[in-house]
């Protein structure tokens, strides 16, 4: 086990330096002068050359690529033209609504999905089995800004049980804060919770037909006590496999759904730095993402030792 994680950290390691070697490249592979593009075509040729000094683009680039990751080592994130303020003050103030707004719709995913599938699996073949099959379907097929539109007339526009958007902030206290994510999160969960409960089903499907299932019925366990003890924890691997996966996508899903809802996130950061065309911002959003789904991949990798008895023993060791 110690070995497996010794080779998890070098893996993690190596893909983090890999995903800051390509987000640098792309940055620097852009079309135009950053300089003119911040300071805009009718800059002064001094104001220019000062600014392309101050970001470092009058070095070769292999020293500008080691200089930012120093400054990363260092905490220095650098400075937003846009805002005027450290970039590590901006994503600090929005990281603290878009993880909130992540964890919160990962949960919702898990509470719906894993309970929905594995009743789904219960019913094979039944109208309920088809019922949830369908619905799971139709989340599939419709995207999270629709329903996210969809929630707002109903529960916002209609009920008035809930924000339209916005967020008042920590300071106003828990329960506004996590009422202005109720919605949001909704709207992030409900499409990954439809492909979650499909991968729950033909998940517990798969494992109901092993023989160590069929003993445990065969020894006087009810059909529900074989699936909730034994058939349920071997058929989370894969889930949780896809689980890793969809915090990324919900990360990502924040893009458009923070805008939506008007929510002071990465997102809705990040949209606003590519609309400014604030570069700084930009490189150094795109590398928290890399950087996010590295981690929780690595998080998932752990979770795999907490479920497969076989590698916490050093008998099967994952490629």
């Amino acid at each position: 086990m110690t070995l497996l994680l010794a080779r998890r950290m070098l893996g993690l390691a190596v893909t983090l330096a890999a995903a800051s070697v390509i987000v640098f490249i792309v940055m620097e592979v852009l079309p135009g002068d950053p300089a003119v593009v911040i300071l805009g075509v009718g800059a002064e040729p001094e104001s220019l050359a000062a600014l392309r000094g101050e970001l470092g683009l009058d070095r070769p680039p292999v020293e500008r690529y080691l200089a930012w990751i120093a400054g990363l080592a260092r905490g220095d994130f650098g400075h937003s033209h846009t805002y005027a303020v450290p970039v590590l003050e901006l994503i600090s103030e929005r990281m603290a609504v878009t993880f909130p707004l992540a964890l919160i719709a990962m949960a919702l995913t898990a509470a719906i999905a894993i309970p929905m599938g594995v009743l789904a699996a219960r019913l094979r073949g039944g109208a309920g089995d088809v019922a949830i099959s369908l619905i799971a379907q139709l989340g599939v097929a419709v995207p999270n800004f629709w329903f996210a539109m969809l929630l707002v007339i109903v529960f916002a526009v209609s009920l008035g049980w809930l924000p339209a958007g916005g967020f008042p902030g920590w300071d106003a206290g828990i329960g506004p804060a996590l009422g202005a994510f109720v919605l949001p999160a909704l709207a992030l969960a409900l499409p990954q919770a439809a492909i979650l409960t499909r991968v729950t089903r033909s998940s517990m499907l798969d494992t109901v037909a092993e023989d160590y299932v069929r003993t445990a019925r065969a020894k006087g366990l009810t059909r529900n006590a074989a699936l909730w003890r034994h058939a349920l924890e071997n058929a989370l691997i894969p889930v949780v496999t896809i689980m890793g996966l969809q915090f990324s996508f919900l990360i990502s899903g924040t893009i458009v759904i923070e805008n939506v809802f008007h929510l002071p996130g990465l997102g809705r950061l990040l949209f606003q730095a590519i609309a400014q065309r604030d570069l700084i911002v930009v490189k150094e959003l795109v590398l928290l993402l890399a950087i996010s789904v590295v981690v929780v991949n690595f998080l998932v990798d752990l979770a795999y030792l907490a479920l497969d008895p076989r590698l916490r023993r050093g008998h099967h060791v994952m490629a």
